[in-house]
């Protein structure tokens, strides 16, 4: 019998340091999976938070690699697929977003949209998918509310819709004003954040003395809001052309619950796919679910291999067998996992919207589709603007083979891009990625995994556009350009500056040089 229940699955996207793993750890804590938030960082005796596993995560401080967290609120089943925090991380932070069917953006009330929280909005509008904004760390000294109200419709091109008001300014939290129901949320402290913050609901006519002038404040913006038209509208925001707002304070453990209680009853469940083909698959329809992320490692005893899939029909069993659409191949899911944080549990079966954990897919990558019955395979993953560039070669030459499967299987799971050219050979090829730290994390699984310590050496390259054979030849021999090839067969056209691009581009109106998605520079 499968579980029947609601389904809301979601990624929260933010530059680093806005709060991302302490509001994953917070959201956890509300729906009671675990009993006392983890400090990013471990601090003052804290544990570390349940998503972050690997040790440079946990030397760092950060999210590297993805992870699932799965609990149940209200009677429904809320998938939280957790993203890599570091700004300059990787792919992984885009590709989670192609497993989600809404994402809350969080934005630190001191210092307003950050570079990489735009480049994960960019990805959001790409793909279609609702966005709703917590204003975090309220507690502290900010901006202030209208301001990051301006800042969002002009920088995101979204209509700020907010649905909590904050009483008090930035640094002065006293709670919000509900606007949906004109109650007065008041908030109360917990030791270090730890434990559920209780919030006191009471109407307008119950707020005390201390409190009156801030509130009177709050009900005076939350008026010109009203006049303004900023009132939510469900249509708009399914349509991705508005944004509910709230405030928070996510390390005090403030709004949380009304976060989990607006994800319930705003973002949108799962829904009907359409494949490759404009076949589409109805989420009643017989079970298809495809590859988001490719990870080894996770367990230190053997050489594993995880599959993340988004189940995006029917109901999945464990041991079902079904088809590689890429291969046609069947493929047994004997050992599927529910992953939590680190941890692995079997799991007996999954429904639209689950993230299932499908363990030694040495067949499966990233954008891959499986199912059963009628076939579908679903669009792929789209691969994103690298912006740094190294060469890399064994350190040690006797070694070569191991250097060689090495790289193979990082390529695969998307660690890095892998580019080649004859004029480079195969012992040096070129790693691209979006962020620098991609580079630490090859290393380092090259050296411990593989057992085949590398040399990186940086090229200067800092855009990356994508051509085709006839552009490739046509640009040999270009200066301040250089034609490579990624595993996929795709050819990327590198370039020293988004000038030295844009000049090749004008000057050779014949050649095809199309940005990626989600590049900064690109």
């Amino acid at each position: 019998m499968s579980d029947s229940r609601p389904r809301r699955t979601f990624a929260v996207i933010s530059h680093p340091d806005a709060g991302k793993s302490t509001l994953t750890e917070a959201l956890a804590l509300h729906a009671r999976v675990i009993t006392e938030a983890g400090a990013v960082h471990g601090k003052g005796g804290r544990r570390a938070t349940v998503s972050d596993w690997m040790d440079m995560e946990k030397a760092r401080g950060i999210s590297i690699t993805s992870a699932a967290l799965q609990f149940t609120y209200r009677d429904h089943v809320v998938n939280l697929v957790d993203t890599p925090g570091h700004s300059d991380f990787s792919e992984d932070t885009y590709r989670v977003l192609s497993a989600v069917d809404s994402a809350v953006m969080l934005v630190d009330a001191g210092k307003g949209l950050e570079p990489q929280t735009l480049k994960l909005f960019r990805v959001c509008a790409l793909r279609g998918i609702p966005v709703i904004t917590v204003i975090n760390k309220w507690d502290r000294p900010g901006l202030s509310a209208l301001e990051l109200m301006d800042l969002i419709e002009q920088q995101i091109k979204l209509r700020p819709t907010p649905l909590t008001w904050p009483v008090g300014e930035a640094g002065d939290f006293r709670g919000v004003l509900d606007r949906r129901t004109g109650e007065f949320v008041k908030y109360t402290r917990t030791a270090g954040g730890a434990t559920r913050a209780p919030e006191r609901r009471m109407p307008a006519s119950d707020v005390d003395a201390a409190d009156l002038p801030v509130w009177q404040d709050a009900v005076e913006e939350h008026e010109l809001l009203e006049a303004d038209g900023a009132d939510h509208d469900q249509e708009q925001f399914l349509a991705g052309r508005t944004t509910p707002v709230m405030f928070a304070s996510a390390l005090q453990n403030f709004g949380v619950a009304q976060l989990l209680d607006l994800l319930l009853d705003l973002a949108p469940a799962p829904h009907a796919t359409e494949g490759v083909d404009g076949s589409v698959r109805e989420p009643a329809d017989d079970f298809s679910a495809f590859v988001f992320k490719v990870q080894s490692g996770m367990n230190a005893a053997h050489r594993d291999r995880l599959a993340y899939a988004r189940v995006v029909s029917g109901t999945f069993e464990r041991g079902m067998v079904v088809t590689h659409a890429s291969t046609g191949r069947p493929f047994a899911t004997k050992y599927a996992q529910a992953v939590f944080g680190r941890e692995l549990s079997s799991i007996e079966e999954a429904s639209p919207g689950d993230i299932i954990g499908l363990v030694n897919a040495q067949a499966l990558r990233v954008g891959d589709t499986v199912y059963v019955g009628d076939a579908i395979e679903y669009p792929p993953v789209p691969t994103f603007a690298p912006e740094h560039f190294m060469t890399v070669t064994a350190a040690d030459v006797g070694r070569y083979k191991q250097f060689r499967k090495g790289i193979d299987q990082l390529d695969q799971e998307g660690v890095v891009q892998v580019l080649r050219s004859d004029l480079r050979g195969d012992q040096s090829p070129v790693l691209a990625a979006v962020g620098p730290m991609q580079f630490e994390v090859v290393e380092e699984r090259m050296e411990n995994e593989f057992n085949s310590p590398i040399r990186l050496s940086r090229l200067d390259y800092q855009v990356a556009r994508r051509t085709d054979a006839d552009g490739a030849a046509a640009l040999s021999g270009k200066r301040g350009v250089e034609v490579l090839q990624r595993s996929d067969g795709t050819h990327l056209a590198l370039f020293v500056d988004k000038w030295r691009a844009d000049v090749t581009a004008r000057d050779n109106p014949d050649i095809l040089l199309e940005a990626l998605p989600a590049g900064g520079a690109a």
